[in-house]
């Protein structure tokens, strides 16, 4: 069992250094039932956090976050940010067609909040807001497509 804790730990260290010496941000493994999710702080960014149920099939995923927006002069001084998506899938607004959206334009988020829901090899991933603020715009429809790094949601930090 000791041993079985110690190959487990000597392959995070392995994932780390292969994140340090290709600089990602994020990198997820999954092998059979299980998975490792690594992740570390960009400066100036919240990341986004996913959540999901062990997937079929083995991979890497790299990256997904929050960004800064460039607002044009004319606009409010106030800085947005965008919430994007941190992987390829069908975005959802709501639990279910029937029921309400998570947030709307107008609705204050806080770290924890559910905003969506992103659906990816038939898994639901909720995406969280990873901030305290308001949401200005949601950018995209439910159904949609989305890619990695699409803005899905401008909000107005508190």
């Amino acid at each position: 069992m000791a041993e079985k804790k110690r190959l487990e730990l000597k392959r995070v260290r392995e994932l780390i250094d292969l994140m340090i010496k290709n600089d990602l941000v994020e990198i997820e493994v999954v092998d059979g039932d299980s998975k490792v999710l690594l992740k570390r702080p960009q400066p100036g960014h919240a990341p986004v956090v996913m959540q999901s149920a062990p997937a079929p099939a083995g991979g890497v995923i790299v990256g997904g976050g929050v960004e800064q927006i460039q607002q044009p002069a004319e606009e409010e001084s106030d800085d947005l940010v965008e919430i994007t998506a941190p992987i390829v899938g069908t975005f959802y607004a709501s639990p279910s067609p029937d029921s309400k959206p998570f947030v709307k334009s107008g609705s204050h988020v806080d770290e924890d909040t559910v905003v969506c829901i992103i659906e990816a090899m038939k898994v639901m991933n909720e995406i969280k807001a990873q901030m305290d603020g308001t949401i200005v715009e949601v950018v995209c429809k439910a159904g949609q497509a989305v890619e990695f790094g699409q803005p899905l949601f401008k909000v107005r930090p508190d």
